[in-house]
């Protein structure tokens, strides 16, 4: 596969290659599709995540958020957090 860069991204990848960073120009092809991969599986999750979230609306099995409730789960959220330090502090 051949793959033509900018004249900014040759440059980029020459003073990585120079500080050091990287050892070879396949290296910064390398990295950068392998953080590609990365995002673009964090990106599927999200959309999984999202369709599970309106399958389960649909079902009825969501819940109204209000000001009030909001302020309540974060509340239960931060009183859980401490509980939590807490008893790793009398920990031995």
């Amino acid at each position: 596969m051949e793959v033509s860069l900018t004249a900014d991204q040759k440059d980029f990848v020459r003073r990585a290659i120079e500080s050091g960073r990287l050892t070879r120009e396949e290296d910064a092809v390398r990295e950068a599709l392998s953080l590609w991969e990365e995002r673009e599986r964090k990106r599927v999750e999200i959309l999984s995540a999202i369709d599970e979230a309106e399958a389960s609306l649909v079902k009825g099995e969501g819940r109204e958020i209000t000001s009030n409730s909001a302020r309540q789960l974060a509340n239960d959220v931060k009183r859980r957090g401490r509980e939590r330090l807490a008893s790793k502090e009398h920990r031995p």
